[in-house]
């Protein structure tokens, strides 16, 4: 299977679509919030873990070839060099 180059805006903007058309619902919870999601964005297959190491792992070990996008459950940002968050209160 060849490989479609993608931009790093295009991979970002199709993890955000299915985070939001789908995912969202099923993983927005309580026990999840501050937790990192890794997106396979060619499979729509997800997993979550506290830092997204884990994740990315477990998704790299079913296809190398994953193209992975991650994201922090509540949060308007994955990461912060400043310290402050901004939680997404979107229901």
């Amino acid at each position: 299977m060849q490989a479609i180059l993608l931009s790093s805006e295009e991979v970002a903007k199709r993890a955000k679509e299915l985070y939001e058309n789908g995912i969202r619902q099923q993983v927005d919870t309580e026990e999840n919030i501050g937790k990192m999601i890794i997106i396979d964005i060619e499979t729509g297959e997800y997993a979550i873990d506290k830092t997204g190491i884990e994740s990315a792992h477990y998704l790299r070990n079913k296809n190398p070839l994953a193209r992975l996008y991650g994201l922090r459950i509540g949060y308007k940002v994955a990461v912060s060099f400043c310290g402050d968050m901004e939680r997404d209160y979107r229901c």
